[in-house]
């Protein structure tokens, strides 16, 4: 068996390691258009172009900064999204500024409806993948609810990242036992 000396040096590299491996994962923010917030850009793949690079995860928020009456966010399915289509929506929020918690994962589809889609068509509207490593708009499926809730408590650890640690702790432990 391994003398004490040897015991308090392991635990201390058992815990070192658990502590760079093990990630604490948080809800991020996002304001939509960053500085420009949620208004007429001025390209049409402005909002396109902002979500790329960015992972968006279950629990992020997008924060629609706009002034209300000036502009809405309307979630819908892509074939409204593709055709910026105002009628069917699945949710409309008319008062700025909105957050939106995201809870699904999948594609995410959003459109200013002003002038009859006119908004829309001008490149206000966004799509984002949630559950994937990049951001496309590639298609998918609509979200299934929409929450305005304030943005939720950030997370504990990653339960993935201490269950891929746990088996390697067990067994540096069991090896030290032999030496």
């Amino acid at each position: 068996m391994a003398n004490p000396m040897s015991m308090t040096i392991l635990l201390l590299v058992v815990l070192t390691a658990l502590a760079a491996v093990v990630q604490v994962t948080e809800a991020v923010n996002y304001v939509v258009g960053d500085s420009a917030g949620w208004a007429r850009p001025s390209t049409l793949t402005y909002y396109t172009t902002w979500a790329n690079g960015k992972n968006f995860s279950l629990g992020d928020v997008l924060v629609f900064n706009f002034a209300t009456g000036a502009h809405d966010v309307a979630t819908v399915t892509q074939t409204n999204y593709d055709a910026c289509s105002i009628a069917n929506t699945i949710s409309l929020v008319t008062a700025g500024p909105y957050s939106y918690t995201i809870n699904s994962t999948g594609t995410h589809y959003f459109i200013c409806t002003f002038s009859n889609g006119g908004h829309c068509n001008s490149g206000q509207k966004l799509a984002i993948s949630v559950g994937n490593s990049t951001n496309a708009t590639s298609p998918g499926s609509p979200p299934t609810t929409v929450s305005s809730s304030p943005p939720p408590p950030p997370a504990g650890s990653s339960a993935s990242s201490l269950a891929a640690t746990l088996p390697l702790v067990f067994m540096t432990i069991a090896l030290a036992f032999f030496y």
